[in-house]
């Protein structure tokens, strides 16, 4: 089993940044990939970024509108994964959810269904 709990979430203005972090424990040996997807009210849950833990590839960003403005990045030692946020923009508004994929070896994936571990999830509020 992992768990995964996400923190870093907040009210912030348009333009301003937030770090989100996403701490995993238990069985942390067995994560291929983690990432981030987010859901804002009456919206199905967006794919945002991944990053492979078991290999040393390239991360993954999902929609135009975050890349440029969103980073993901990990701590290996802290088994630990960020996602820093700059430029924020009230459509970034939604619950932002820490994912953990165990089962896919060496594929990053961006669908909700390819990560079996998933967090709490964090409010993002931004305001115009």
């Amino acid at each position: 089993q992992v768990q995964l709990v996400e923190s870093g979430g907040g009210l912030v203005q348009a333009g301003g940044s937030l770090r989100l972090s996403c701490a995993a424990s238990g069985r942390t040996s067995s994560i291929d990939v983690m990432g981030w997807f987010r859901q804002a009210p009456g919206k199905e849950r967006e794919f945002v970024a991944a990053t492979p833990i078991i290999w040393n590839g390239d991360s993954t960003y999902g929609a135009d509108s975050v890349k440029g403005r969103f980073t993901i990045s990990r701590d290996g030692a802290k088994n630990t994964v960020y996602l820093q946020m700059n430029s924020l923009k009230p459509e970034d508004t939604a619950v932002y959810y820490c994912a953990a994929d165990t089962r896919s070896g060496l594929r990053v994936g961006v669908r909700a269904r390819d990560y079996n571990y998933w967090g709490q999830g964090t409010q993002v509020t931004v305001s115009s």
